[in-house]
């Protein structure tokens, strides 16, 4: 007659620490083996689930290409103070386009993913002055701040995709 794994874990449970059973008529094992065995094997089951997500969680960093809508006072709705990003292209853990609007240039654009998160930072610039944004992706929309050295401020926006 096999035994099952839920029947010899419940036979384990019942012995003293360091009595021997015959497992499956074949072998005599100490307790305490049986143990260090049973934790190996759920510690590892417990595992799988991590490595399995953790492979399956590329991110496309291509997404960020294209065209965003930027609404740079989104805390007041009655505002229509938009701007735009167009990324044109990311290589590696650099992007290239414009920010703010068509002629300014990002400079020193860097992207990076951490636990399935995007993020990316540049500096931007134009006779005005330089501008250092942050932003990360979430949910199809991109969260940022702009922090102007010149102008003394620092702007929360967010951005929504318009076109590829």
């Amino acid at each position: 007659m096999k035994l099952f794994l839920c029947d010899i874990l419940v036979s384990i449970c019942h012995l003293k620490p360091f009595f021997t059973i015959k497992l499956l008529g074949l072998y005599q094992i100490k307790k305490s083996i049986i143990m260090k065995v049973i934790n190996v094997l759920l510690f590892s089951l417990l595992l799988i689930p991590t490595v399995i997500q953790a492979q399956s969680t590329d991110i496309n960093l291509n997404f960020l290409v294209g065209k965003w809508k930027l609404d740079m006072s989104p805390q007041d709705k009655t505002d229509s103070n938009f701007a735009m990003m167009n990324i044109t292209r990311i290589e590696g853990n650099s992007l290239k386009g414009e920010f703010y609007r068509e002629g300014v240039k990002i400079k020193k654009g860097r992207i990076t993913a951490s636990k399935g998160i995007i993020y990316a930072a540049l500096i931007s610039g134009d006779n005005s002055g330089t501008y250092n944004t942050s932003f990360h992706l979430k949910d199809g929309v991109l969260y940022g701040t702009t922090h102007s050295l010149d102008k003394d401020f620092l702007a929360v926006w967010n951005a929504i995709k318009i076109s590829e």
